[in-house]
């Protein structure tokens, strides 16, 4: 293109010429007639000067540049394709959408390259293996470069001409990163990174057999660094990995757990409390949670407890021997003697599977309770009563219990003590109790 740019009187007077199909300040469109003209007359010895002169065409306007430019695309053009390589064919290729409705003919064939995309690229997902766990939907996508793969595979299977904006749009790719992958530099790299990722893949294969213990990625990153003092990001081993399908064993995932998941039988509740511990009101939030007791010769009881946010008081308490639903039941049936609590009461709780087990939740419903859990793995979502195990635990010595009913002798005493004479900084220095009577009476 000539930098010489046309101005609005030159403009007006190259659209007058009917060889001129669209004239802009830089560019200037001729028809195809006067193409096919060029190559004819220039063939019996015409100067390209004269062709565009004898067409009307103004030479100081045009500029002899422009004519030299055109002259030789033209020429070369013809030499390459012939008279197909003069046609103007932007209007099939340009990213604008037609302003026309398509023939039958052509939606045909769009339907037709959409159904082989479709074909191909189920076909490709087959043969893609998932090492997803059976109770994870997760769906499989192609990458930007398998999806270049399958299209170039698919214009040389199937006669598809002039459809690779086509099968472009149905991939959601662009054409221009699809020819940039055709293009020959791109081949090379390619070609450049599979040689480098052979030799990646015999050095992880050493980590991999070392010992001959089969390993996944992040015991090949450690091992190599250990042991041959390669250093390799994780995310490049998996990717090796992945490529060339190296696989360890993986641990099978406890059927009970799986059934759940699948049966959705152990559900979760939303952090409906969202950490407001202090509603102002005795027995509107409640909080609870279970921790293990070890005792005599390493021995272990649990206790579950439910304290009351507002006032810290330690409204219900179980102490078992075993870690079953029992023991969460149990303590949520002592709330029944308790007459303060409020009709829209919140029993708050970590996602253990005591809560989230349906007899469990059953039975809160029937006691007019919510309920309300913390969110997966967040310790303070429970903080209050997190903490109050963790006074307990400072308190309370178990060393010299022997039984259980030793225990929960102990642990008797130390709640009659934390709730009536335990005075606490946060409650006006009065123990739980008396805090909540003095609540009542404001």
């Amino acid at each position: 293109m000539s930098k010489k740019h046309f101005t609005t009187q030159e403009q007006d007077q190259l659209r007058r010429n009917p060889y001129v199909k669209n004239v802009s300040a830089k560019a200037i469109t001729y028809t195809d007639e006067f193409k096919e003209r060029f190559i004819q007359e220039h063939s019996q010895g015409t100067l390209p000067s004269e062709i565009f002169q004898e067409a009307g065409f103004p030479i100081d306007v045009l500029g002899a540049t422009r004519i030299r430019k055109a002259s030789n695309r033209w020429r070369t053009a013809f030499q390459e394709q012939g008279s197909a390589g003069l046609t103007d064919g932007r209007k099939h290729a340009s990213g604008r959408s037609l302003t026309r409705e398509l023939s039958l003919e052509e939606k045909y064939a769009r339907l037709e390259a959409k159904m082989k995309w479709l074909e191909a690229e189920n076909e490709f997902l087959k043969k893609a293996r998932s090492t997803r766990k059976a109770d994870e939907k997760k769906k499989i996508q192609l990458s930007t470069r398998q999806k270049f793969k399958l299209i170039q595979e698919m214009l040389h299977t199937y006669s598809f001409q002039r459809k690779v904006h086509v099968l472009c749009a149905i991939a959601g790719v662009s054409r221009s990163g699809y020819y940039h992958y055709c293009s020959e530099d791109a081949r090379l790299h390619r070609q450049k990174q599979e040689q480098n990722d052979q030799k990646m893949k015999a050095i992880i294969l050493k980590a991999y057999h070392y010992r001959r213990r089969n390993k996944g990625a992040r015991q090949i990153k450690m091992t190599l660094a250990l042991q041959y003092g390669v250093i390799y990001n994780l995310k490049r081993i998996r990717r090796i990995i992945h490529k060339y399908n190296i696989v360890c064993t993986i641990r099978k995932v406890n059927p009970a757990r799986r059934m759940a998941k699948a049966t959705q039988e152990h559900r979760t509740c939303p952090n409906t409390l969202k950490r407001a511990f202090k509603p102002g009101i005795a027995g509107k939030v409640l909080l609870t949670d279970i921790t293990y007791l070890t005792y005599g010769t390493s021995k272990r009881a649990y206790l579950s407890t439910i304290k009351d946010a507002e006032t810290n008081e330690i409204l219900a308490y179980e102490v078992s021997a075993y870690l079953g639903l029992n023991i969460a039941t149990e303590t949520l049936k002592q709330l029944r003697k308790h007459r303060h609590l409020t009709p829209d009461a919140l029993i708050h709780s970590d996602q253990g599977f005591h809560y989230t087990n349906p007899k469990f939740q059953k039975l809160v419903k029937q006691m007019g309770l919510k309920q309300s859990m913390s969110r997966r793995g967040n310790c303070w979502d429970n903080a209050p009563q997190e903490s109050f195990f963790g006074h307990f635990k400072d308190e309370t010595n178990f060393k010299t219990c022997m039984t259980l009913e030793e225990v929960k002798q102990e642990v008797k005493s130390y709640m009659i003590y934390y709730n009536h004479y335990r005075g606490q900084w946060n409650l006006n220095k009065l123990p739980p109790a008396r805090y909540r009577q003095q609540l009542e009476v404001a």
